[in-house]
């Protein structure tokens, strides 16, 4: 069994169906990046996947069990379970944003004690014990007494990892998480997303940093107009994509293998 399976998953707004019949198992311990370009549906399903956006219809599985909401009829929506129960299931995944979204009055280590402390019941005392475990696990022990703006933008999107890490949940959701940063900055975040991926925690991360997704993912996805075209390891996707839409987009990237 998958540890997390999407089934039959569609979600539109509107008149727009911007996903299509998606189906995806994704293993434990396993990284997943999703490439495609930008409004292909690649953050939708992301967002999905812990119900920040709500599945028209089909829906998410965890360990085999529903998250959101109970099967209805093929092609019909779920019944939603309770606001309380959804928010508890939310808990099993990490979510970090493109934007950091850290509280600009609080340190670094309060940042990361807040969740435990507040929505896990965890003592203030060992909240900020574990912040300050997680913090040190982003490189960022020397920094836990600081501000937000006294952080460039890479610290502060590590102090969002570790915000995720520290409420220790089952999936790791990243979506788009290095687009706010210059680009001097985004090699830290990679570095710790791919430590983190090699730690084994499961991880799915929407991304545009192809040579990224090349190195780290055990499997890439490529999603356009909300289907999944294809799918498989980096070196088959990468090098010998077998769907003409794969190749168009990859037509301009070039990537390099360690063998």
């Amino acid at each position: 069994m998958p540890l997390l399976r999407i089934e039959n998953l569609t979600k539109s707004f509107g008149r727009l169906e911007v996903l299509h019949e998606t189906n995806l198992d994704v293993r434990d311990q396993e990284t997943v990046v999703i490439i495609g370009a930008s409004g292909s549906g690649k953050t939708t399903l992301l967002r999905c996947v812990n119900y920040l956006e709500w599945p028209t219809t089909g829906g998410i599985y965890l360990k085999g069990e529903p998250i959101g909401g109970k099967p209805g009829a093929p092609g019909k929506p779920w019944t939603p379970l309770p606001d309380d129960v959804v928010s508890m299931q939310r808990r099993d995944f990490g979510f970090v944003f493109q934007r950091f979204n850290l509280f600009p009055h609080l340190t670094a280590l309060d940042n990361v004690a807040i969740g435990p402390n507040k929505v896990l019941g965890v003592s203030r005392q060992d909240a900020r014990a574990r912040a300050a475990e997680y913090l040190d696990k982003v490189f960022l022990s020397e920094h836990v007494n600081k501000r937000p703006n006294e952080l460039s933008g890479g610290q502060q999107q590590r102090v969002a990892i570790a915000r995720a890490l520290a409420m220790e949940p089952t999936v790791m959701l990243f979506d788009e998480p290095t687009s706010a940063l210059d680009p001097e900055l985004v090699q830290e975040v990679l570095d710790v997303i791919e430590w983190l991926s090699e730690s084994g925690m499961t991880t799915m991360i929407v991304t545009h940093e192809m040579r990224f997704a090349a190195q780290a993912a055990d499997r890439v996805i490529y999603v356009d107009h909300g289907y999944i075209v294809e799918e498989g390891p980096p070196r088959d996707i990468f090098t010998a994509p077998k769907e003409a839409r794969t190749k168009q987009f990859l037509t301009h990237f070039k990537y390099v293998f360690e063998d």
